[in-house]
Parts: structure tokens; C-alpha cells; sequence
């Protein structure tokens, strides 16, 4: 796929006020810090279409970018930023659950994990969490280029072992880096034949 324009449309801090489309979205999550932001701009080569933060927490509403005028990409806060405070993590919570489980046209959400890490806890309750409600999704390994090829494979190993501790069918999965474009044309084409397969 070729990326022919990508536009900023609309922040929500509720997922009812949505746009009002019948459009496919995508949407993007991870823990803070995970190198969202980033990634967006390198799958749309568009350098400030999301704003990067060095300060971990800082997407706290629903952000819609339309890209090629026929799909969305849904930038969502990350999850489990101990310095919101309870009440802010709460009403974090909430905005992604409401989104996840409500918004139809969410087609499918991409699950950001930070590749130099080992498993996390909370990325494997979310991801159970999802399994347990049917939400279609595929994981992204991120900051790719901060390791040697042999330790990313056996972190990436890792979690593949855990996964199929609890699933019977592994999630698809893909390895990025935005420093060096790894793993962009693989998740375009990734929503592409999802696109195709819509309108077939």
C-alpha cells in the first residue's frame, strides 16, 4: 500500500463522538512510552502527523487521522502511566474500553509492545483481555533497531512462548523500527488485504 495522503480529523475524549463514518479503523495502542507516536509518523511518512512526547502518558484522547481518504488510523492512549494518578488511569481505562467494545468500525487494534523488554504482565492481561472479548488484533514489536538481531529474536521468542500458553492460535505479528522504516510495508499490506477483504 501506498500511503497517498494522511490528515489529522478529530480528538475525542469520548468514544461516542467519533466520526460518523462507516469507514474501517485501525487503531493503535501500547504502554507509555512504547514509541507510538513514532511509528505512526513512519507508517504515513508524515514527520508531525502524531505529536511525540519524551514524557511518557501524554495521548489521553481518541486522535483520528484519515489516510488515502478510505481508512482511519486511530491513535488511543497508552495504558498503565502509574503518574496519572487513580482517578486518571480509571478515565484512561474507560475511554480505550468504551472504544474497543462500542466502536464498530474499529476493524482492528494493534498492540504495541517495546521489543527490548521481556514479557510484561499488564501487556499479557490486556491481550487476554482482548481474547477474552473477541477483539480482532496483531501485536507490533517496536524499537527493533535498539537490540542485536539475536537478542531481539529470543525476546520475541519469549513472548511467543508465553502466548501460546494461552492461545491455541497466535495473534499475527510484526517487528518494527522507525528509525530505519522496518516493518512498514509488511503492516500496510497487513490493512490492506483487510480493506480488500471488507470490500469483497
Amino acid at each position: 500500500m501506498e500511503i497517498l495522503s494522511a490528515e489529522f480529523v478529530i480528538s475525542n475524549a469520548e468514544a461516542s463522538k467519533c466520526p460518523d463514518s462507516n469507514l474501517p479503523e485501525y487503531a493503535f495502542i501500547g504502554r507509555s512510552n512504547v514509541g507510538k507516536s513514532s511509528l505512526i509518523n513512519m507508517l504515513t511518512k508524515r514527520k508531525g502527523l502524531a505529536m511525540t512526547s519524551a514524557t511518557p502518558g501524554k495521548t489521553m484522547l481518541i486522535n483520528h487521522f484519515i489516510v488515502n481518504d478510505n481508512w482511519y488510523l486511530v491513535d488511543l492512549p497508552g495504558y498503565g502511566y502509574a503518574r496519572r494518578g487513580k482517578a486518571g488511569q480509571e478515565g484512561i481505562r474507560t475511554l480505550i474500553e468504551d472504544y474497543i467494545l462500542e466502536r464498530e468500525q474499529m476493524t482492528n487494534l494493534f498492540l504495541l509492545i517495546d521489543s527490548r523488554l521481556e514479557p510484561q504482565k499488564i501487556d499479557m492481561e490486556f491481550m487476554e483481555w482482548l481474547g477474552e472479548n473477541g477483539v480482532p488484533f496483531a501485536i507490533i514489536f517496536t524499537k527493533a533497531d535498539k537490540l542485536t538481531s539475536g537478542k531481539l529474536k529470543d525476546n520475541i521468542n519469549r513472548y511467543v512462548r508465553q502466548l501460546r500458553d494461552q492461545w491455541e492460535e497466535l495473534p499475527p505479528y510484526f517487528i518494527s523500527s522507525s528509525e530505519n522504516k522496518l516493518g512498514r510495508m509488511d503492516i500496510l499490506d497487513y490493512i490492506e488485504n483487510i480493506n480488500n477483504s471488507i470490500k469483497r
